[in-house]
């Protein structure tokens, strides 16, 4: 199904996070955008059928917060397999990370990591530029050459920027640019040689744990340095109650403040680490059963905005060591759709909610078009069953690492189909 014939999706039970719309119906697309939609839409001459056979049918979802090995570390990840797993799992476009070697510090390489992955990778890929020289939090990066260069947002990754002066230059610059800042909120001394939550569990277990404040204490301030300068700022992964108290608070006073939460710290906690397993070694780490229940009350009311993966391949050499030594990171491109899922068959979400978080949201924040099913939007769809049952085997994932927290998990909602751009990139019947 590649031909210039426009195709219609018929029989789909329609999920719009935009309009609110949950429907049967049918979809038209055209030249790679959604030319016609609706109930009302059953045939069309010439067409090319794909019938949903009453699935669901919404737009593809938007992680913005994947880290990819390529460049420098193309044997944890490459563009090419993050793409493969990413579509498998109802992801059409990645937000990458600037974590990579070289460092997405320069237009340059930010511009060779967009042809690269528009060559190789079966989703759209968007970086983030670094926003800071090397990561390393003490020189602010080219805030405008990188944004013309293709760069989505700017984040230090998986590094947090410590020195408030850099932070507050940065927000300004931000300011004046209409740039995106996406910070990752951990006080990196308080975090100090600690390697999961702090509390009995740790406690029980001999390992050091990381307060909740290195949380919060980062997140107030740059709260603050916001309603400094007025720059547009994402916390890039909140996991405690009293991190969505402080968002709350920022958004009722009216600051240009939004938040995700990683789908590790909605559907696991502590406890599930369990004997030392290090797949579940993350950051931020996995919280007490209390704070889980408060992100998934904070998505609830619209505190939180965004639901990622945060994708974060790791080799066997850095995970089949004692906990206490294991890099951070797990992957959850493929499994994102399906452990999200889990709480529409709680009852805890409604899907179109569920999905306003992984499409709709995302899009606004990154000034994206895609996100909704609309005429004229970006034929970004996928197709899933919400009930299709199965258990997650690590070595049918198509990521070159396997370091999936979900392993042997029991999910529910499996994707049938993908499209990017009109193009059909994942159909299961095929595979």
């Amino acid at each position: 199904m590649t031909s210039d014939r426009p195709l219609l999706f018929k029989n789909a039970c329609l999920v719009d996070p935009a309009s609110g719309r949950e429907e049967t119906g049918g979809l038209l697309v055209r030249n790679g955008l959604i030319a016609d939609v609706g109930a009302q839409l059953t045939s069309v001459a010439d067409a090319q059928i794909v019938d949903c056979e009453g699935q669901v049918l919404s737009p593809g979802l938007i992680d913005m917060r994947a880290f990819i090995g390529e460049p420098g570390a193309a044997h944890r990840e490459t563009l090419k397999s993050a793409g493969e797993a990413a579509a498998a799992g109802g992801v059409t476009t990645i937000v990458s990370m600037p974590d990579t070697n070289p460092v997405l510090d320069d237009p340059a390489i930010v511009d060779f990591v967009r042809r690269r992955a528009r060559d190789n990778c079966l989703v759209n890929v968007r970086p983030a530029a670094a926003l800071t020289k090397g990561l390393k939090g003490e020189e602010m990066a080219e805030i405008g050459l990188l944004k013309d260069a293709g760069g989505i947002a700017f984040t230090d990754g998986a590094r947090s920027v410590t020195n408030a002066q850099v932070m507050r230059r940065a927000l300004t610059y931000a300011h004046d640019f209409d740039a995106l800042i996406v910070h990752h909120v951990e006080d990196p001394d308080l975090v100090g040689q600690g390697v999961m939550n702090e509390g009995e569990f740790a406690a029980r277990l001999g390992l050091l744990g990381i307060p909740r404040e290195a949380e919060t204490v980062m997140l107030e301030r740059d709260i603050r340095l916001v309603r400094l300068t007025g720059g547009r700022y994402h916390a890039a992964m909140i996991s405690t109650a009293d991190s969505a108290e402080i968002v709350q608070a920022a958004k009722a006073r009216g600051l240009p403040v939004t938040c995700g939460v990683s789908i590790n710290n909605l559907a696991l906690n502590e406890n599930d680490i369990g004997d030392y397993r290090t797949f579940l070694k993350l950051s931020p780490p996995l919280r007490h059963e209390d704070d889980r229940q408060a992100m998934i009350e904070a998505l609830a009311d619209g505190t939180i905005d965004v639901i990622v993966s945060d994708h974060n391949p790791q080799d066997v050499e850095t995970k089949r060591v004692p906990f206490a030594e294991a890099a951070d990171g797990a992957v959850g491109l493929e499994t994102l759709l399906s452990a999200a899922l889990r709480l529409v068959h709680s009852g805890r979400l409604s899907l179109p909610k569920l999905l306003r978080a992984l499409t709709l949201r995302p899009a606004e924040i990154l000034g994206l078009p895609g996100g909704r099913l609309s005429i004229g939007a970006p034929a970004d769809l996928i197709v899933f069953d919400p009930d299709a049952p199965y258990v997650v085997d690590k070595r049918q994932l198509h990521s070159l690492s396997k370091n999936t927290p979900f392993d042997e998990a029991r999910l529910e909602g499996q994707v049938t189909l993908t499209m990017v751009a009109g193009r059909i990139v994942f159909d299961r019947h095929t595979m």
